[in-house]
């Protein structure tokens, strides 16, 4: 199955269009780029196929001038930062995906005011230890989400009781006209695993937290009393997109999997897991093939056994 969804891949691969290199060339430089380049390196579920254009601008001017040629060219684009909670087909993605890599990746601290600044593409995890040495919290309950600060804002991120709309003060993006915006949290649209962001055009470029001060030494044991619960309950040794329905209204989706007998399911490399059955891992060499279909079955399955739908919390790029 696994072979024969790759060759399918491979038949459906689509050649580049020099002409269209050369204009990004002159945006970015050639560094910047890699063409019919494999998404399954850049998504945490470790599969996918290959994008036509892979692109990594340094500056907000160049984001502009990408997609003001992508309009040009009538080639779709999408915005990607850790790749956490994507999953690409494996036909790949016919376009281009501009990626925020390191130049978008920085902080600034306030201490005094505990104010923090934090561009899209910083690692969320990366960032609470790091204001959590400064004495800055309380955001360990974010730790141990493997995304960017951007995909945070994106999806409201939250785990153990804690949500990014705490402590979020602002957000400034782009606009896809090129404008930039700045807006407090209270009008961002902010719920569970929701904002106005999300199947929107608006481009996170980054925001301001603030954070309260506490004691360093307290918020780091937190952080570590918390990683150890991941590493005891989630399977952190596979790959996975962490949680991958949302929370069904007065359920919890992980028990929802197990009542259904669905704990340790496999569907070739993709599989439900024996550790904690609200993730879908990658088990051994899944393809996105697998793991979208083993989606479709928890679905059906949850939907014959309790009548509830489940929601992907999932981001589905390209055909399935």
């Amino acid at each position: 199955m696994q072979q024969a969804a790759q060759e399918t891949a491979a038949e459906q691969k689509v050649s580049v269009n020099p002409e269209f290199v050369k204009k990004l060339e002159e945006i970015v430089g050639r560094e910047q780029i890699s063409l019919q380049e494999p998404m399954s390196k850049h998504t945490t579920f470790r599969a996918g196929g290959e994008c036509d254009y892979f692109v990594s601008p340094s500056e907000i001017s160049q984001i502009k001038e990408i997609i003001n040629l992508c309009h040009k060219e009538q080639l779709p684009y999408y915005i990607i930062g850790n790749g956490s909670n994507l999953l690409v087909s494996d036909n790949g993605y016919r376009g281009v995906m501009i990626h925020l890599g390191p130049s978008f990746a920085g902080c600034e601290v306030d201490e005094e005011a505990g104010i923090v600044t934090v561009k899209a593409g910083a690692a969320l995890g990366g960032l609470v230890r790091m204001v959590s040495r400064r004495g800055l919290g309380d955001m360990t309950w974010a730790a141990g989400i493997p995304g960017s600060f951007g995909g945070a804002v994106v999806m409201n991120a939250g785990a153990y009781g804690g949500e990014l709309k705490q402590v979020l003060m602002e957000v400034t993006w782009l606009e896809e006209d090129g404008s930039l915006v700045t807006a407090p949290a209270s009008e961002l649209g902010l719920g569970y695993r929701q904002s106005i962001f999300k199947h929107s055009r608006k481009i996170v470029l980054e925001g301001k937290l603030k954070l309260e001060k506490a004691d360093p030494e307290k918020l780091m044991a937190r952080i570590e009393a918390l990683n150890q619960t991941r590493r005891e309950k989630q399977p952190l040794e596979y790959p996975s997109a962490g949680s991958t329905f949302k929370r069904p209204e007065g359920y919890f989706a992980g028990k929802l999997i197990e009542d259904s007998g669905l704990r340790g399911y496999r569907l070739g490399g993709a599989q439900v897991s024996e550790k904690h059955c609200g993730f879908v891992i990658n088990r051994d060499n899944a393809t996105a093939s697998d793991l979208y279909k083993l989606f479709q079955h928890i679905k059906a399955v949850v939907r014959e056994n309790f009548q509830v739908e489940m929601e992907l919390e999932v981001e589905l790029i390209g055909e399935f």
